[in-house]
């Protein structure tokens, strides 16, 4: 069955399986290889996304069950300009290896989202689903505070 999906603001027809993972559909249909395969068991959050503003784990999402747009790191950014938290990650040298960053990434989006000024306890409650083998975890805590202040100023 072909299904009409909307990824990054573009709108895709896949005619793939309903039981594929959308991580699969991203990466391996569309192209967008930002979005990254960590367990596939969305224990370590380098598959996370946003979908219609909820990051979730594209691992375990099927196609079928794509509830509305998907956004990956290649489109959380305007066209031509970086979004706040992938300025700070970048001012802030947080990617070791950089395999995790991309998760880490909508995760932190997700979470200034709904909180625009996060505490370190809740910076670290939102992120602990997000595992980084190097351990830039006082980084990743840094950036996301450098991200929210920039964006309170605007």
């Amino acid at each position: 069955m072909v299904r009409q999906v909307t990824v990054n603001g573009s709108r895709h027809e896949i005619d793939l399986p309903d039981d594929v993972p959308l991580l699969w559909v991203l990466r391996d249909a569309l192209g967008l290889t930002g979005t990254k395969y960590g367990c596939g068991v969305a224990a370590c959050g380098a598959c996370t996304v946003h979908i219609d503003g909820q990051a979730v784990r594209s691992c375990q999402v099927a196609l079928a069950d794509v509830w509305g747009p998907v956004t990956t790191i290649e489109g959380l950014g305007q066209p031509g300009a970086l979004h706040a938290l992938q300025q700070a990650w970048i001012d802030h040298q947080v990617a070791q290896c950089g395999y995790c960053q991309s998760g880490q990434i909508m995760q932190a989006a997700d979470l200034l989202a709904v909180n625009p000024v996060p505490s370190d306890a809740e910076i670290d409650a939102a992120m602990a689903g997000n595992l980084c083998r190097c351990g830039t975890y006082p980084r990743i805590r840094a950036a996301v505070h450098a991200a929210a202040r920039a964006v309170q100023e605007g």
